[in-house]
């Protein structure tokens, strides 16, 4: 049962799964979209006539979905070059839409711009609800770092995520999400949760990958401008605080001081054994108590986020050396990247009895393992995408034939697509397209960017960039809908 204290109000969770009602409205449209995407075979069958062959039809209409020039938050002249640059390169009109929609939706409707302290400051809502996550906020504007260098104000915006999140990390580097204004309450369903509560915190699950992606960032953004302005005394402090936080997640001494606990109706919502998870032995990998989906790992051992936080902590390493000059910062965080580095290459790897070798998603050091993929990133199949291992390492090429093949308990496959899913948004659904994408960056043959490219467009909502999962009910191999909301960022 719920507590009383959020009684009537929704869990993330909850407002991702009430919305099938509203998908199985759309079934129409689905079966309307899959046969406006049915082609006819290259190579009919001898006596086959034109007539009998599936009819092509005209590609699916997306609508405009930008809002108008005065709503938008923030507007950047290089990121409308480069929608009319990718534009002009696209034959497909739907695909067109799409970047229209999509690239610069972050700029129009989840950033505020301003000011604290003298120093840029720019908060980012996650879009659907009112915080700003580390991971979400990272990655939504990711795809502007390249841009920086062409257009001031946008650079300047940068560097207030930058800040801002530097200021996150300080005040909790356990949360994982955090309200626009200290005096802010936290979020509805994360009030009543038994763990340290701190003004500013809208949700406290201890994820790894929350230090790992603004990490990614700054490096991002100081490799893209050469800006060092952003890695003061206060990012020195941050980063300080990443180091001593995974130091002690390796629970060598201790458990630590961090627990959760939630009173929840899904067990994905919550930690036992007084909110300090499952045990696992303390090899010198990483605890982590929630995965990027905001579920909680069944072992604490997360390979994917700790061979994320090795790649993470090199790039701070270089960033303390050379941007930050603080050799001392930078040696601890090379040494600590190592050693969880090699504690997840000698634990976090398995024997497949068809593939060989591969990484596993969960272990606990006493010989426990799970053998899964998430659509979230970091997973197995995102590996190549963060720039972890190369796309040829033959462990991930193993790992992602394991991932997206029928052995992953979470791969599912219909007639309009197929993908990795997860827990957090339920069976038979691939959570958030983002396996199809990371598909898409990692591969080149034109009938699998064809595939991918299809998760994107055929949704008939108004607002559209990407949906945030496709339902895949395997009957009659038919899609029967589109479970879940649009959910619009660039990332």
């Amino acid at each position: 049962m719920k507590d009383d204290s959020t009684k009537g109000q929704l869990t993330r969770r909850e407002v991702l799964l009430n919305t099938g009602a509203w998908s199985l409205m759309q079934t129409g449209a689905a079966r309307a979209f899959a046969e406006q995407v049915t082609t006819a075979p290259e190579n009919p069958t001898p006596g086959q006539t034109v007539a009998q062959a599936p009819k092509e039809t005209a590609p699916p209409k997306l609508p405009h979905a930008r809002p108008p020039v005065a709503a938008r938050k923030f507007t950047s002249p290089a990121v409308e070059d480069a929608i009319a640059t990718l534009q002009r390169q696209i034959a497909d009109p739907a695909l067109r839409v799409l970047v229209e929609n999509c690239l610069p939706n972050t700029l129009d409707t989840t950033v505020y711009p301003g000011v604290f302290d003298k120093h840029p400051d720019t908060y980012v809502v996650t879009g659907d609800i009112d915080a700003m996550w580390l991971r979400d906020s990272s990655a939504q504007v990711w795809p502007y770092l390249r841009l920086a260098l062409k257009d001031a104000r946008l650079r300047i915006l940068l560097e207030g995520v930058i800040r801002r999140q530097t200021r996150m990390i300080r005040l909790d580097p356990y949360a994982n999400a955090f309200t626009r204004n200290a005096t802010d309450p936290a979020l509805p369903w994360a009030q009543g949760d038994h763990t340290e509560h701190h003004a500013g915190v809208a949700e406290r699950k201890w994820e790894i990958d929350s230090l790992c992606f603004p990490i990614r960032l700054a490096y991002g953004y100081w490799q893209a401008t050469g800006d060092a302005g952003p890695f003061d005394a206060q990012w020195r402090a941050a980063a300080d605080a990443i180091l001593h936080t995974f130091t002690e997640q390796q629970r060598k001494q201790s458990r630590g001081p961090y627990s959760f606990e939630r009173k929840a109706e899904s067990p994905y919502d919550t930690q036992g054994l007084s909110g300090f998870g499952n045990p696992a032995r303390p090899i010198g990998m990483i605890f982590s108590m929630f995965r990027p989906s905001d579920d909680a790992c069944i072992f604490p051992l997360l390979v994917p986020s700790n061979l994320f936080a090795a790649k993470a902590l090199g790039q701070l390493a270089e960033l303390a050396a050379h941007a930050a000059q603080d050799t001392a910062l930078a040696a601890r965080a090379s040494a600590l990247s190592d050693e969880v580095a090699q504690a997840t290459a000698q634990h976090g790897r398995v024997k497949h009895p068809q593939l060989g070798e591969i990484w596993a998603y969960e272990v606990d050091g006493y010989g426990g393992q799970l053998l899964m993929d998430d659509a979230n990133a970091p997973g197995l199949v995102t590996l190549a995408y963060l720039g972890i291992c190369p796309v040829g390492d033959e462990v991930y090429q193993r790992t992602r034939a394991f991932a997206l093949s029928d052995a992953n308990p979470y791969f599912f496959r219909g007639t309009a697509a197929e993908g990795v899913g997860g827990p957090h948004i339920g069976l038979n659904s691939i959570s958030r397209c983002r396996s199809c994408i990371a598909r898409s960056r990692r591969r080149t043959t034109r009938r699998l960017l064809s595939a991918c490219a299809g998760c994107a467009i055929p949704r008939p909502a108004r607002g559209l960039c990407t949906s945030r999962s496709i339902k895949t009910i395997r009957r009659s191999s038919r899609v029967r809908g589109l479970r879940g909301r649009t959910r619009c960022s660039a990332s």
